[in-house]
């Protein structure tokens, strides 16, 4: 059993800060996340299901009732005032990182983390999925790459970043907790600075 550590047993840098997890759709943000929520006594937040609670319907029917930009509003508001509430960590949706103000925020109030996933590994993840409205006009893998190519230049402005491999989440979460719990003096340093 994972020992739990209090947030005054991680670097001075993330006391106060919230932790928001970043990447593809099907990297294991929400897996990942409940995991480390636990192993650091936080609450957790999917920033998905708290969009789909405060707009009354799901995710699919936000895009295909009011559209994409619609969407992306509603994202970076709930997003917004969670990030204002106590220290939690966050998985947020694929595209939530790609929008300025929303990566403002996380800078403000979060150290940002990028679970990074190859393209084979994606697919298998996503091949029975039916709820991801950006997958279903056209060839998964088309899209998948066309987002990656878009979306990784901008993840890659996260504070810290992992590969999110064919293995347990609990080990994915393992090698974030420890990255945390050691965290870099520099990135401490600039952390501090925001």
């Amino acid at each position: 059993m994972s020992q739990v550590l209090s947030m005054n047993s991680l670097p001075a840098a993330l006391a106060g800060r919230s932790i928001a997890l970043v990447g593809m759709m099907g990297v294991g943000k929400t897996s990942v996340g409940r995991r480390l929520a636990a192993r650091l006594g936080l609450p957790f937040h999917d920033a998905d299901a708290e969009i789909e609670r405060d707009a009354g319907c799901s995710i699919a029917e936000m895009f295909m009732r009011d559209g994409e930009a619609a969407f992306r509003r509603r994202e970076r508001q709930v997003i917004g005032r969670l990030l204002a509430d106590i220290p939690m960590v966050l998985a947020t949706g694929g595209g939530a990182f790609m929008d300025a103000e929303t990566r403002r925020a996380m800078r403000n109030k979060a150290v940002s983390i990028w679970l990074r996933c190859d393209m084979a590994l994606l697919l298998r993840r996503l091949a029975s999925c039916t709820d991801r409205p950006l997958l279903r006009d056209g060839d998964p893998a088309e899209i998948l790459r066309r987002l990656m190519a878009l979306r990784h230049p901008v993840y890659a402005e996260a504070d810290l970043a992992f590969d999110s491999m064919d293995e347990d989440p609990d080990e994915t979460t393992a090698r974030v907790h420890a990255a945390l719990r050691s965290l870099p003096a520099r990135l401490a340093a600039s952390l501090q600075d925001c």
